[in-house]
């Protein structure tokens, strides 16, 4: 797909601007695919894809990289898995060097994983210039890692790209210059409208496989879910009930399948545990099921924009823009309220959403105007001693 206005932008391009992406888990791969795809085409551009390695497993990574059409990475740090500190100290420690090296002019970071914090860091601490892709966005909960990673990637970065006004917004009261922040839309749509043919395809398939034609699709990761046996029991046991009335599919992240599997949580026909899928085939599904029941901030954002009724196992998202215009209902940790609305859903009573501003399938082509407007001595290189 090309993105609207490419030659009007190609015009400002005089000279080439050196680009490093750093991507570590899945949602960073579908953020910096269009973009990159972008930038490659206006021209102008030289772009350095770093991938931290923090999503390893060739289900959550591998597989999503070549279904986005993104190139190999150039680098791979290989930083794995660990707790919070020891994944981004690894982050730290292995991307600094590869930045000495490349000096880029800019260094373009994506959404709130522990890869967008650490190589922010990494980068204001050498004086190199950052760029977040999905800025602004705020859960308003400190308990969430994620929050902490958005907050701090935020105040390091010079040039904030958001997704939403409430992103505007709540830069704005943080005291973040009104001339660092861009609204461009959302480039997590850019990705999904480009790959959605590509997905219906695939649905036919998919139907034979798990025999379903109407049924609900399942997500959960976030240790607040988790990572408790006695927390992850009780939502179990509601999705369970839930699965009377409607089959649920439910692909399992590793980590949750671990706890499952120390829980002894049994599955069968009804409520149907599934390998990780790749983007297209869980956008297949995605686009077809009764509902969504999940924990995830992209799904969240994904179903807002199919139309699709989601249920978000969260007490509070980063994304109200799904609840206030789209799809999307909070019910917490509350498995009453999950199974009402779920049945309120099966009765015909879901909520009716519409699309939020910009999230058209040209948010990339925002970000690269912005971008090719600006000159190399924007990005001034501080290069900062290595050692103090």
């Amino acid at each position: 797909m090309r993105a609207a206005g490419f030659d009007a932008i190609r015009s400002f391009s005089t000279q080439t601007m050196n680009i490093l992406h750093v991507i570590g888990a899945r949602p960073n791969f579908m953020k910096a695919a269009p973009v990159y795809k972008a930038l490659r085409e206006i021209g102008g551009f030289s772009q350095t894809l770093v991938h931290t390695g923090q999503h390893y497993d060739e289900r959550m990574s591998g597989i999503f990289l070549r279904e986005l059409g993104m190139p190999s990475p150039d680098v791979n740090l290989q930083v794995g898995s660990g707790s919070h500190a020891r994944q981004t100290a690894a982050i730290l420690e292995r991307l600094e060097p590869v930045l000495i090296e490349r000096t880029p002019d800019l260094v373009l970071v994506y959404g709130d994983v522990n890869s967008t914090v650490a190589a922010a860091l990494v980068s204001a601490k050498l004086g190199i210039s950052v760029g977040h892709v999905e800025a602004g966005l705020r859960s308003f909960d400190r308990a969430m890692p994620e929050e902490i990673n958005r907050i701090l990637t935020d105040a390091l970065a010079g040039l904030l790209f958001t997704p939403s006004e409430d992103g505007n917004e709540n830069l704005a009261r943080e005291g973040v210059p009104k001339e660092k922040i861009h609204l461009v839309g959302n480039v997590m749509i850019d990705t999904l409208l480009q790959l959605l043919p590509l997905a219906e395809d695939r649905y036919p398939g998919l139907a034979r496989r798990f025999g379903l034609s109407d049924y609900a699709l399942v997500t959960l990761h976030r240790p607040s879910n988790v990572d408790d046996d006695r927390t992850l029991g009780n939502i179990f046991r509601t999705l369970r009930e839930i699965s009377r009335e409607i089959p649920l599919l439910f692909p399992v992240h590793p980590r949750t399948g671990q706890r499952l599997e120390r829980l002894g949580a049994p599955a069968d026909a009804r409520l149907r545990l599934a390998e990780p899928f790749g983007y297209l085939d869980f956008l297949a599904l995605e686009q077809r099921a009764r509902m969504v029941i999940t924990d995830s901030g992209g799904i969240q954002e994904e179903t807002t924009f199919l139309g699709v009724p989601c249920l978000t196992v969260r007490e509070n998202t980063e994304r109200p823009v799904t609840v206030r215009l789209g799809t999307n209902v909070l019910v917490g940790q509350d498995m009453a309220c999950l199974a009402a609305e779920a049945r309120a859903i099966l009765a015909g009573r879901s909520k009716k959403g519409r699309l939020p501003p910009l999230w058209d399938g040209h948010a990339a082509a925002r970000i690269a105007r912005a971008l090719s407007g600006k000159s190399q001595a924007t990005f001034p290189h501080r290069m900062a001693a290595i050692t103090s």
